[in-house]
């Protein structure tokens, strides 16, 4: 390795409780491994709602809101791994989590699937009940962005009611050792092979953006001239990444 492996941990809390302390468990294993590690707390993060406009779907470039959004997504494209971690809110994934996983989505992670290939790592923290079911929404979402999920036993779930709980939670620290262990192993074993082979690639994504040719889409993203051909882009190749599209964008804070 030329330089440290990175995880970055993406914080749904409102709050620093439970999960910022399942967090910095985390953090020292990765320590531990030689690994670098660095948490956004979404809470720290201006971050707007999903607005009025409607457009995402249709629209060929990024989100139009300015706030801290693009910030986030970059630090995600430069980290080798990453951990979406959330407390469960009223029977479902906090909300912090969920605006930000639809505004990063569909803002701007579907142009181009900038996180194919990095690994994936998630944490629910629960008093008790929908645990499960908070894991096994972020774990689809990684996999959407076609990211490399490993298996590390029993999933990485924490159960805690009142501050300081969940480090009382032996078996559930274990799971988060274990999920952070594994994902140090497969970033350096997909380390190793770009050293072997020199390609950065391992995994062809193949299309880009699974949404080209889906009948249900109304409004085909426009070629490089403009000009739409057969309800599609003349040639694949014209479309544009989002990075390439709004460097600006990307700038925004």
């Amino acid at each position: 390795m030329t330089t440290p492996l990175k995880i970055l941990a993406i914080n749904g809390s409102e709050r620093d409780g439970n999960t910022s302390d399942v967090l910095r468990h985390a953090a020292a294993v990765a320590a531990a491994r030689g690994v670098e590690w660095e948490t956004v707390d979404l809470r720290n993060i201006e971050m707007s709602r999903c607005g009025p406009c409607g457009d995402c779907n249709d629209r060929p470039v990024p989100c139009a809101l300015e706030d801290g959004v693009p910030g986030v997504i970059r630090k995600m494209v430069a980290a080798d791994g990453i951990v979406f971690a959330a407390p469960v809110h009223g029977f479902g994934t906090a909300s912090l989590m969920q605006t930000f996983i639809e505004r990063a989505g569909v803002g701007y992670l579907r142009f181009d699937r900038p996180l194919s290939n990095k690994v994936a790592g998630v944490i629910s923290v629960a008093r008790r009940y929908s645990a499960g079911e908070v894991w096994a929404q972020l774990t689809v979402n990684a996999l959407l962005n076609r990211m490399i999920v490993v298996g590390s036993g029993f999933p990485a779930t924490v159960h805690a009611l009142h501050r300081g709980d969940a480090l009382k939670d032996d078996e559930g620290l274990t799971n988060v050792t274990r999920l952070i262990d594994r994902m140090t192993d497969m970033m350096e074993l997909l380390d190793e092979h770009r050293a072997l082979t020199g390609r950065d690639n391992l995994l062809a994504a193949r299309e880009v953006n699974e949404r080209i040719g889906l009948a249900l889409n109304e409004t085909a993203p426009p070629a490089a001239d403009g000009a739409v051909v057969d309800g599609a882009p003349a040639d694949a190749s014209d479309l544009l990444t989002a990075r390439e599209l709004t460097d600006d964008v990307w700038a925004r804070q």
